[in-house]
């Protein structure tokens, strides 16, 4: 027994040493060890939440551009070009899709006679605009009126400009 006890105190300088220094290893390979072997900026970039594209050209004065799954987008323009309470359902994959409330302006119809009425939102073109990782692309369509999603009529909310339909 006395043998057990003489043992015990001995190790135990050597555990304290092994301790600290097996934590902070383990520390540090989760801190800097994968971040640095996956190249500068990469850890980062791939982590990032990208935003609805930015505030730029026709969208310099608007509403939520630049940020993370905006409640409300306006681009500026007339009532058409405001959608309010944005409940996102999907945001991060390569569509965002949310619903919200925009102004309707039906066949024959001028801005002042139309009506609010729900309209759902499309992000897309994930990827990187001038080094941030956002939506390069915005639709909103209403599809109770027989609308619906096209990637060839949208705001392009990376460089501030409206493509058209083809």
């Amino acid at each position: 027994m006395t043998r057990g006890a003489r043992r015990w105190p001995r190790r135990w300088p050597g555990m304290l040493v092994i301790m600290p220094v097996t934590a902070a290893a383990l520390i540090c390979a989760g801190c800097t060890g994968a971040a640095s072997s996956a190249g500068p900026g990469t850890a980062s970039t791939q982590a990032a939440v990208p935003t609805l594209g930015r505030a730029a050209g026709v969208f310099a004065h608007g509403t939520g551009f630049g940020q993370v799954r905006p409640a409300r987008i306006f681009n500026g323009g007339d009532p058409t070009g405001l959608v309010t309470h944005i409940v996102w359902t999907s945001w991060g994959g390569s569509r965002a899709v949310g619903t919200g409330t925009s102004d309707y302006i039906g066949p024959n119809q001028t801005v002042a006679t139309g009506s609010e009425q729900r309209v759902t939102v499309v992000a897309f073109s994930l990827g990187t605009c001038h080094g941030k990782r956002m939506y390069r692309a915005v639709e909103w369509f209403f599809p109770q009126h027989g609308q619906s999603f096209s990637a060839s009529h949208y705001q392009d909310i990376c460089n501030g400009s409206y493509v058209p339909a083809s």
